[in-house]
C-alpha cells in the first residue's frame, strides 16, 4: 500500500469513522484515484485536503465510497399504516416503547422511525436502537447526510422540519440524530436483547434462506412484548405467521400474539 494511500485511510477514518482498510484496496484505489483526477486533484494528500475544507466534495466522496440502496419512508404507504394505525396503538400501551431498526443500513429507516415518533412525543423521550453488521454503513449513518434521491419519498414538511441543506445533500438535525444509538450487530448469531415494542426489519430477509429466515423469526417473535409488532418489506409476506407466535395486523406488519 502506498504511503500517500495510507494517509488518506488514516485521515477519511479520523475525519467520518469509515475505514477505507476494509474494502478490496486495488478496487477502491482505482475509484478514487479516477474520482480525485475528474475533480482535478493530483495525489490523495490534495484530494483530502479539499474534502476537509469542502461539505459538498466530501458529502460527495461518501456517496460514491458507500453503497446506498435505502431511502427515507422507503414503501411510503407502509409507513402510513405505520404512523396511522399502529404506533398510535403502541403509544397507548406505554409512552417509552423500546423501538429496534434492525440491519438499518445508512440509517434512513432509523430516522424515519424518530421523525414519524416525533408526531406523538419529544423527540427528546424517543429512543431507537439502530443496528448494522457493516462498520462502514454505520460510520456514514451516525454523520447523517444523504443525497436528494434518499429523500424522495420524505414529506416536504418533514424535510423542512429534519434537515439543512448543504449543497445538493441534506444533513439530518442533531435532535433527530440524538434519538438513534448505532451499534454493530451480527442478525444470525448475536442475541437480540428486548423486549421491544416495535421491530422494524425490511428488505433484509429476503438474502436469507429459509433455514435462517425461520430462526430470525423465532427470535423476532421472542424479543418482543406481548403485542409487540414486526414490520417487514414488501417482499417479505410471512406466510405462516401463526408458526412462530405472530398474528396478521396488516400486509407487512406481524403482532405477538398475547
Amino acid at each position: 500500500m502506498s504511503g500517500d494511500y495510507e494517509q488518506f485511510i488514516y485521515q477519511v477514518k479520523t475525519k467520518t469513522g469509515i475505514d477505507l482498510a476494509l474494502y478490496k484496496e486495488a478496487q477502491m484505489k482505482r475509484r478514487l484515484t479516477s474520482l480525485y483526477e475528474k475533480k482535478g486533484y493530483n495525489s490523495f494528500e490534495e484530494y483530502f485536503s479539499a474534502i476537509n475544507r469542502n461539505h459538498e466534495l466530501l458529502n460527495e466522496f461518501l456517496d460514491r465510497i458507500t453503497i446506498n440502496v435505502s431511502e427515507f419512508y422507503r414503501n411510503y404507504k407502509r409507513w402510513g399504516i405505520l404512523e396511522k394505525d399502529i404506533l398510535p396503538k403502541i403509544i397507548q400501551r406505554t409512552k417509552r416503547p423500546k423501538l429496534w431498526s434492525a440491519a438499518c443500513s445508512s440509517g434512513e429507516e432509523p430516522y424515519t422511525m424518530a421523525m414519524m415518533m416525533a408526531k406523538f412525543l419529544p423527540l427528546s423521550d424517543i429512543r431507537i436502537l439502530a443496528t448494522d453488521i457493516d462498520e462502514n454503513i454505520l460510520a456514514r449513518a451516525k454523520l447523517g447526510v444523504y443525497p436528494e434521491r434518499s429523500l424522495q419519498e420524505a414529506p416536504e414538511e418533514m424535510k423542512r422540519k429534519f434537515f439543512t441543506k448543504e449543497g445538493s445533500f441534506y444533513k439530518v438535525s442533531d435532535e433527530v440524530k440524538q434519538a438513534v444509538t448505532f451499534k454493530k450487530h451480527n442478525l444470525l448469531s448475536d442475541s437480540f436483547g428486548g423486549p421491544y415494542d416495535l421491530i422494524v426489519c425490511r428488505n433484509v430477509l429476503i438474502y436469507f434462506t429459509e433455514e435462517a429466515k425461520e430462526l430470525l423469526y423465532q427470535k423476532f417473535a421472542k424479543s418482543l412484548n406481548p403485542e409487540g409488532i414486526l414490520f417487514v418489506g414488501s417482499t417479505e409476506q410471512i406466510f405462516n405467521a401463526g408458526k412462530y407466535g405472530f398474528e396478521v395486523e396488516d400486509t407487512f406488519f406481524y403482532k405477538k400474539s398475547l
